[in-house]
């Protein structure tokens, strides 16, 4: 996170430019860890795959996208701090420990994160799920119908384009939608020519779509965060803190990160005006629309004015 933070300009000024203390992030995936860079600001945890009742986390993606939206970097002397270092988390398990769901959790956890916005004043969510073609489109026109619901109710949603590229038309289809910020993956040249970037097999967007889509992109290729396997041993010292991993499911997250630093800095902003500010200061990488949105989010420029 410590590169990331350098490529998108999000200086320790940024991060901590705080105006209100009170965003909260949604985050729907496999749960989330008791990593200690999350401290007390897990405020809500809800499970739609087993009906546990404590916070958990049996995969380790949750916890690590949680990290890159919102862990304090405690462990690493803040230099895998999240985005948004100070946010606050509300997490609902719609995932199982392969990382797999359905459409039913996702939609209960829709319904969660709606009837729970004002209560825990949810104003970010960041679903890092990259659904596949669904044979019952009935119900998944249903979810994506939930799903601008969550939008018309005033919450930035952020979806991940999903790893089924590099074809066109290979986005996630919750990603399709034109309220949502859709984030698809580029690192902007940092690692050269390598041949497993995350953005060689990003999700592209379609012609057929009369939008650009993704919306933006962000990195996401060896991204390091929060372990949901980190412990402490026999003489009180954290081991394995962090992990690397890379996808969509990475470079979400970030930009989620983004929308709240934004946020804490204007909490008046509406959903819509977050989006069409982070859209107007990404920086242009002149690839083609399908593969790089409107650019490279460029959070020292979305939240130096509005």
């Amino acid at each position: 996170m410590d590169r990331v933070k350098r490529q998108l300009g999000c200086s320790d000024r940024i991060q901590y430019d705080v105006v209100s203390q009170e965003i909260c992030v949604a985050v729907l995936d496999t749960g989330i860890g008791s990593h200690p860079d999350f401290e007390d600001r897990i405020i809500a945890f809800s499970d739609f795959v087993n009906d546990k009742k404590d916070a958990y986390d049996d995969s380790g993606h949750g916890t690590h996208v949680a990290g890159c939206i919102g862990g304090s970097g405690r462990l690493s002397r803040g230099r895998f701090s999240g985005i948004a270092p100070t946010c606050r988390l509300c997490v609902g398990k719609v995932l199982d420990e392969k990382g797999e769901g359905s459409i039913d959790s996702m939609y209960q956890g829709l319904l969660w994160v709606m009837e729970n916005r004002l209560r825990y004043r949810i104003r970010v969510l960041n679903i890092s799920v990259g659904i596949g073609e669904s044979g019952d489109g009935e119900r998944m026109d249903a979810l994506s119908g939930l799903l601008d619901a969550v939008c018309e109710q005033g919450v930035v949603v952020v979806c991940a384009a999903g790893n089924k590229g590099p074809g066109k038309g290979s986005l996630s289809p919750l990603g399709e939608s034109r309220r949502v910020i859709t984030v698809g993956c580029h690192e902007g040249g940092y690692f050269g020519a390598r041949k497993d970037l995350c953005e060689n097999y990003s999700g592209r967007g379609s012609d057929n779509l009369p939008y650009r889509k993704p919306d933006v992109v962000a990195p996401g290729t060896d991204i390091m965060s929060c372990n949901v396997n980190c412990y402490r041993d026999r003489r009180g010292n954290y081991r394995d803190n962090y992990i690397r991993k890379s996808g969509t499911s990475m470079s979400t997250p970030i930009v989620s990160g983004a929308a709240a630093l934004f946020l804490q800095k204007f909490p008046y902003a509406s959903s819509e005006q977050v989006k069409r500010q982070m859209i107007f200061t990404a920086k242009d990488l002149y690839e083609d629309g399908s593969k790089q949105g409107w650019g490279m989010i460029d959070i020292e420029k979305m939240c130096r004015y509005y």
